[in-house]
This record gives C-alpha cells, structure tokens and sequence, in this order.
C-alpha cells in the first residue's frame, strides 16, 4: 500500500508549542475584550486549553457574557498572542521539517489551533508551498465540537487531497485517536516534551524525527542524487 497523502499536526510536530504563559495573558485580554476586567483565575485557566462547549457556556453564565462573542474574543487573542510570538521570534518551527520536501504525496496540516494562527504560520515560516491544504478551526464554538479527536477537519484534509488512505503525523493521543475514527494510519512523534507520555490508543507508528517518516513503508519519498540533483523515488 502507498499512502495518497500525508496530514501534518502544527503544533509540537511543525511549530514548537506557545509557552503557557503566553496562552495565560491571551486568555486574560480576551476577558478584558468582553469588559471583565479582573476574572477569577480558574475560569482564565479554563479558557487556556482543551476547552468544550460546556466550558464556555459555564464561564459566560458566571460573567453574563453571550458564549459566542466571548469565544470569538478568546479565540482572536489567542490568535493574536500566537502571531505576535512568531513575528518576534520566539515560536520557530523545527529544524527537521525540511524532511517533507522529499516527500512525494500530497501534504496537508489539521490543527486544533485557530484558522488566523494556521494561516499565519504557513506565511511567516514560508510553508505553504509544502501543504495543499491546511485546517484550523473557526472562530465558534461549533468548532470545538468537531477539533481532534472528531476525524471532522481531518477527512475535510483527505478529502481536499483527493486521498483515501493517508497517514496522520501527531504529537497527542487526540492525533492518534483523530487517525483512528478517520479509518486511517497514525504516526506518533515523540518529541522532547512527549518524551514521558504514555498513549492509551495506539498509533500505527512512533517516530522521533520528521526524517524517519521517510522509513515509513508505504510513504513515497524522492531522495535528490549528489551528482545533478535527479530524483529518484522509492
């Protein structure tokens, strides 16, 4: 079997991860977008990660914020810290994304981070020649019904690539889950701030550098000859 595309994870497999300082203050101003100008702490660190639905309308109850416009101001700052870290330098991606030049599939990224941060990333780091298509979710809170581990972005991605086997490049067990209900392949990588976690679903495979997906069966990867720069593909 050869895969008809490979689907990247952003964050902490292309990017290296927002420190969570960064997502603390972004959380905060989003508050002070809506009026609240001195929130509770738990409810600032509700808003950090892995929100749900039931997060936001909990929230909004206590501040009598309308959900929707509240999120919407959570997810644009949000946003707009994750921007403001790359254009000063301080979120880079990894040195080892070079390795998807070489593969010969169709690429793709579905992230849970927000669409204005996915898009941003493939300008600033100059990625979008590397992807035929990449997701991030939309502003509502609709979209946190459908972010990993729902395969909903991720069979959007295989879809736009005309793919019906791929493989899933992750860092979570979320990924990895995401893959499984998709009906397709996972791969695993284990970076550095993955190194002690342990996975309760299984991924296909479990790597530690983007170059060993070129190991991978099935991945069609071009390797340029030293003499011309001819390719030849396995």
């Amino acid at each position: 079997m050869q895969y008809d595309a490979v689907i990247f994870d952003n964050d902490g497999v292309l990017v290296r991860l927002s420190p969570l300082a960064v997502l603390r203050e972004a959380s905060r101003a989003a508050f002070e977008a809506v009026g609240v100008t001195d929130p509770a702490a738990e409810h600032v660190e509700q808003m950090m990660l892995g929100v749900t639905p039931a997060d936001v309308r909990e929230v909004s109850e206590v501040y009598s914020l309308d959900p929707d416009v509240f999120w919407a101001a959570r997810d644009g700052a949000a946003a707009d810290a994750q921007i403001s870290e790359m254009r000063d330098g301080r979120l880079s991606c990894y040195d080892d994304v070079a390795a998807l030049e070489h593969i010969r599939a169709p690429r793709g990224i579905v992230s849970t981070n927000q669409q204005e941060t996915i898009d941003a990333v493939l300008d600033h780091h100059d990625f979008s020649h590397l992807f035929a298509t990449a997701y991030g979710r939309e502003p509502t809170i609709e979209s946190l019904r459908r972010k990993k581990p729902e395969p909903h972005y991720l069979e959007r991605a295989m879809a736009d690539l005309d793919a019906e086997t791929a493989l899933f490049v992750g860092d979570s067990e979320t990924d990895v889950l995401a893959a499984h209900r998709a009906g397709i392949d996972s791969a695993f990588i284990r970076r550095p701030h993955r190194s002690d976690t342990e996975l309760d679903a299984s991924p296909t495979y479990e790597i530690e550098t983007l170059y060993d997906i070129h190991a991978i069966d099935g991945v069609p990867v071009a390797d340029a000859a030293t003499d011309g720069g001819t390719e030849s593909e396995r």
